[in-house]
């Protein structure tokens, strides 16, 4: 009884709700298009492009709107994600990164590597060639919209990771952004700044976002400064080229507060690792990247676009301390150079794309063994090097009215070296890809594929690989096939009511899905394997709407659901039989009702409710369930707009992460606990 109320608040948000969208109520995740578009603004023109891309996929994709990220406390991928359904995120562990999970990928040695989603930056890859995205960190309100675009529906990105693709879209003063100063701040001492500049003259265009992030953290340990700087620049070279430059920033320090028993989150969750403070663990990040995009609009049918950019990430990671026995301190360099070249074409009933990734990593440094303050002694030369390409063609034939077959396939050819340990190692596969959609009204859609998921595994992953070279094998390319089916939508009950919906059903079957676990002989690294099969399925939905609220309609409640329930499971292994993967919790339920006033006011209670989760193999540990309510309210006005958000009002102990074994002992050392009560506050003046 203890989730009732909650439950019976979701299922009255499953009826048939309204949704209309204003310019004061922008909602974070849009649908097809709507049938009357009167905006000419750039930034509405630049929607609508990715709006018409996800209604031309014949899969789940989701777009976050980032204007609406400004109405809220973000400081995280998981902020972002929230109502992004097939995403697990969960934060906790630093300031601002995340744990990302799509469609069960990277389900096993959490918060380590960060591999089974490409994340791209302004349609440009910042995922390394390997595949991981390993203290990379991409600030969420820099994104003007993110498009989510989840398992083989990635395709147009070039991508076939288990996880999808997600492309972070950044403003420009050419599409409409405005000058702006953010200020946000609350509880355990958190509070950011920034501010952006920009304009335009003539052909030229330019924006600047300068910010600060300060927070002392809800535990022991978990202090943060951050600063990051964001420019891109353009140039409308005639009226069928233009070409923009982009430059970025980033000096993360982050103090890391370590895992917990089961006992001591209990006694107090606020209380660090003894061997975190002792060790003094560190995140320490300093990045930049310089990156280039022409685009090139041949004709009314055709478009060339061309991009590069490259990337440098110095990570300094003391992350095991457990003298004299064991310590270790990670102190390496990445580089990441990478290219793009995308060619599209209209033929009569055909809409082709053609695509080209390029991308080359590096990694040198070393592991040491340390002592807080005092001497390093290299334990281990890291010299690592990925390189990878990926091919993809992609066809989209209006074969008969309100019919769309989408078919295509993308080649990839990739390799890993890893010098210092003498492994090499390549992998080369084609992934194909059909589909279907079918429209049922101008704002209906029916949809359907079946696609090839394929992934190499990482640098990391080789590296931490068991029993690896000492049989003289490699780890395999992990590859399945995924079924697929959905609707989205959005459909008016009355002319002052609306709803929309996005429900996709998956199953994919995997063969070599690449698991790691923690290594419970050195805590803070990985021991990784090939899974002879596993099954990954589910059930992806958003369901929203607004609605009007007595006669005068000067009120309107707008409910948001998002409903992700998982099916993760190995199938028929010799060690693990059929038993539950762990990570991922079993169903996730986020949400929240806004009733908002035509002045621009807006007020409503949010809720999270997570299932259970296994934090081993072995399917012995379970991490309890837990439900989380809190408030929102805020004022729009026209330059300038106020929120306050509470969090676990209920102030509930619960897990956001853990670290994954193979079988947990009921003392292990691998829980991550959650944010406590917490409120934050927020303003934004547009000038």
């Amino acid at each position: 009884m203890k989730h009732a109320s909650c439950a019976a608040l979701c299922a009255t948000m499953l009826s048939p709700c309204a949704w209309a969208q204003t310019a004061a109520t922008t909602p974070d995740v849009a649908t097809l298009p709507t049938v009357v578009i009167q905006a000419t603004q750039a930034t509405d023109l630049a929607r609508q492009d990715l709006e018409a891309e996800q209604a031309l996929t014949p899969g789940a994709v989701t777009l976050v709107d980032g204007e609406s990220l400004r109405q809220r406390s973000v400081t995280s991928l998981a902020d972002l994600l929230r109502y992004v359904p097939g995403v697990w995120a969960a934060s906790g562990s630093t300031g601002d990164s995340a744990f990302l999970s799509s469609r069960g990928s990277n389900l096993d040695a959490t918060n380590y590597d960060g591999n089974g989603i490409k994340l791209l930056v302004d349609g440009l890859p910042v995922t390394a060639a390997d595949g991981n995205n390993h203290n990379r960190q991409i600030d969420p309100l820099s994104a003007s919209h993110a498009t989510v675009a989840r398992g083989a529906n990635a395709l147009t990105y070039g991508a076939s990771t288990l996880g999808g693709a997600i492309d972070f879209t950044t403003p420009t003063a050419r599409d409409g952004a405005r000058n702006e100063l953010l200020l946000q701040g609350g509880s355990h001492g958190q509070w950011q700044g920034r501010v952006t500049l920009g304009g335009t003259s003539g052909d030229l265009d330019g924006l600047l976002t300068a910010e600060t992030r300060r927070a002392d953290g809800y535990r022991r340990h978990h202090r943060q400064e951050r600063t990051g700087f964001y420019a891109n620049g353009g140039l409308q070279i005639n009226n069928a080229v233009q070409t923009r430059f982009y430059a970025s920033t980033i000096d993360n320090q982050q103090q890391l507060p370590g895992v917990l028993t089961r006992q001591q989150w209990q006694d107090d969750p606020s209380q660090a690792e003894a061997a975190a403070v002792a060790g003094h663990y560190r995140y320490n990040v300093k990045s930049w990247r310089l990156a280039n995009k022409t685009v090139w609009d041949i004709d009314a049918d055709r478009k060339l676009s061309v991009g590069v950019s490259v990337e440098n990430q110095q990570l300094y990671h003391p992350i095991v301390y457990a003298p004299p026995f064991f310590s270790l301190l990670i102190d390496t360099r990445q580089r990441t150079l990478g290219s793009t070249v995308r060619y599209q074409q209209r033929m009569g009933a055909h809409d082709l794309l053609l695509g080209l990734n390029l991308a080359r990593t590096t990694v040198d440094g070393g592991n040491y063994s340390y002592t807080p303050g005092g001497a390093q002694t290299l334990s281990a030369a890291v010299d690592n090097r990925a390189d990878n390409l990926e091919l993809f063609a992609m066809d989209r034939w209006r074969f008969a009215p309100n019919w769309t077959a989408v078919y295509g396939a993308q080649l990839v050819s990739t390799s890993r070296e890893i010098v210092s340990a003498g492994l090499q190692g390549d992998y080369n596969a084609v992934n194909p890809r059909a589909g279907l959609i079918r429209q049922l009204t101008p704002t209906t859609q029916l949809f359907a594929n079946v696609s090839r998921v394929y992934e190499a595994p990482t640098l990391y992953e080789l590296e931490d690989e068991t029993p690896g070279a000492s049989r003289g094998t490699l780890l395999k390319a992990m590859r399945g096939t995924v079924f697929e089916v959905g609707t989205r939508g959005q459909h008016a009950l009355s002319p002052r009511n609306h709803w929309h919906w996005d429900l996709a059903v998956y199953h994919t079957r995997l063969r070599n899905e690449i698991l790691s676990q923690d290594d419970p002989r050195a805590p803070g690294t990985s021991l990784s394997i090939n899974a002879d099969g596993t099954v990954h399925a589910g059930i992806e939905a958003l369901v929203g709407g607004s609605f009007a609220l007595g006669e005068g309609g000067r009120y309107r409640a707008e409910p948001t659901l998002n409903i992700t329930v998982n099916h993760f499971r190995f199938r028929d292994d010799p060690t693990y039989g059929n038993r539950v993967l762990p990570a991922a919790p079993k169903f996730v339920l986020r949400g929240e009702v806004l009733v908002r006033h035509a002045s621009g006011f807006f007020f409503g209670p949010t809720f999270d409710i997570v299932s259970s989760r296994y934090a081993d193999f072995g399917n012995t540990y379970q991490v309890d369930a837990y439900a989380l309510w809190g408030l929102r309210a805020g004022w729009n006005g026209k330059d300038w707009e106020v929120f306050a958000e509470a969090r676990n009002l209920a102030d509930k102990k619960y897990v956001s992460q853990f670290s994954v074994r193979n079988v947990a002992a009921p003392n292990a050392a691998i829980l991550t606990p959650g944010e406590p009560r917490s409120l934050y506050v927020g303003a934004r003046l547009k000038f």
